[in-house]
């Protein structure tokens, strides 16, 4: 898996919501725009090639594109001047609240952005672009230089780690309200925390960004963690839910590679419907972006579907099994996969899979070591993320680290 550098940036981030919405509606309006004007053309030149119709038909094209010039160009500056009045009050509501912490469904909005176009936003400075963190209870993990950071109260040395998927956030491994009185949905943090002792923590990331990038930028974060962590000899579990999983296994790689100290101490790696040999759902949008290219009235529409992230862009064939690193062979790599038929064995249940990853792309292994997989039936791929039946196989999982130890003990 290739590893993408990450740039420091000394400019003041550029303005948020306002100008990211500007740019893609300018866009669209230019795309729209092009494909009116190749079907016009089209049109034309077919009554320029009819007896008598030639010469009308070219005053009449000639009327049509100043008009639809002219039409376009409005649509162009009044979104131009209306999205930067909008700019404008954005910047001032945020300088009035500056501390102020956004809603659950403004910061899911935000996700969902930085998922289709996070690679765009980062690119240029965008201060909706999401920086990677660590949270806990809904706030930042604080490691600053060479202090320990401030653990929650009642932490230990047992960490989990958890990493959510393609345009979502940590708010996603928590079950719906109309869900948290019903048996069937499980807060996995707070049940591994009351259960086994695991202090959760909930990563925060720009999913548009490139997988290997991601990857890289967790590995030197948790480098940073279990430095600054106040318990000494942590252990860390790790779970990913689709994307997630695979930002997690490329941290994985990446830091044993580097050297880096913290795979040394983490136990387990959990995949919940990670897309290791791709999405399929990924594999027919690049399929439909290629055959709108084919011609030159759907090509505007093709450029709208290529501006999709780099982030979506590297599921459509996903980075393969997983092949452990010698020096990260003694994590313990767990794959489960959802499949919406009830009987997971069956034919058709094993090709549509959770709906969006099949069950042979979310268990393949290769790994050789510790691994194990399992499938859950009649579920979906967001409802791996709180059923209650995939927090019992996490726990089993979990608790299986412990028994060398107690057989240890007992010799």
């Amino acid at each position: 898996m290739r590893r993408d550098k990450t740039n420091a940036v000394s400019r003041p981030p550029r303005a948020g919501s306002s100008h990211a919405a500007k740019t893609a509606v300018q866009q669209t309006t230019a795309r729209v725009r092009e494909m009116h004007q190749a079907i016009a053309a089209r049109s034309f030149a077919v009554l320029r090639r009819v007896p008598l119709l030639a010469g009308p038909a070219r005053l009449v094209q000639t009327a049509h594109d100043g008009i639809v010039a002219g039409v376009y160009q409005a649509i162009h500056h009044t979104s131009g001047v209306l999205f930067d009045a909008a700019a404008t009050i954005e910047q001032r509501r945020l300088q009035q609240a500056p501390g102020e912490a956004p809603g659950r469904l403004a910061t899911r909005m935000h996700s969902a952005l930085n998922g289709v176009f996070g690679d765009h936003l980062a690119a240029t400075d965008n201060r909706l672009a999401i920086a990677m963190t660590l949270r806990h209870a809904g706030a930042v993990l604080n490691m600053v230089g060479d202090s320990p950071c401030s653990a929650p109260p009642g932490s230990g040395r047992r960490l989990c780690v958890f990493v959510h998927g393609l345009a979502c956030d940590e708010s996603s491994w928590q079950p719906r309200p109309a869900a948290s009185g019903s048996a069937s949905a499980v807060d996995f943090g707070r049940r591994l925390q009351a259960d086994m002792g695991y202090t959760p923590l909930y990563l925060r990331y720009n999913s548009g960004l490139p997988i290997s990038r991601n990857g890289g930028e967790l590995a030197a974060l948790l480098e940073r963690l279990l430095a600054a962590w106040p318990q000494a000899d942590s252990e860390l579990i790790i779970i990913g839910h689709s994307m997630g999983g695979l930002v997690a296994i490329a941290a994985c790689e990446q830091a044993a590679t580097a050297g880096m100290n913290w795979p040394l101490a983490t136990r387990m790696l959990i995949c919940l419907g990670a897309p290791q040999l791709g999405s399929p759902l990924e594999r027919l949008g690049h399929l439909v972006t290629s055959a709108l290219q084919v011609s030159t009235v759907t090509q505007p529409l093709a450029r709208i579907a290529t501006a999709r992230s780099q982030g979506i862009q590297d599921l459509r064939q996903g980075p393969g099994p997983v092949q452990a690193h010698p020096a990260a062979g003694h994590i313990a790599y767990r794959f489960l996969g959802g499949s919406l038929a009830e009987d997971v064995e069956h034919r058709f249940g094993r090709l549509l899979g959770d709906g969006l990853v099949t069950l042979g792309s979310a268990t393949a292994q290769a790994v050789a070591g510790d691994v194990r997989t399992a499938a859950v039936g009649k579920l979906g791929h967001m409802a791996l993320l709180t059923d209650a039946r995939v927090y019992r196989q996490i726990v089993e999982w979990v608790a299986a680290l412990a028994e060398p130890e107690r057989a240890a003990v007992d010799a």
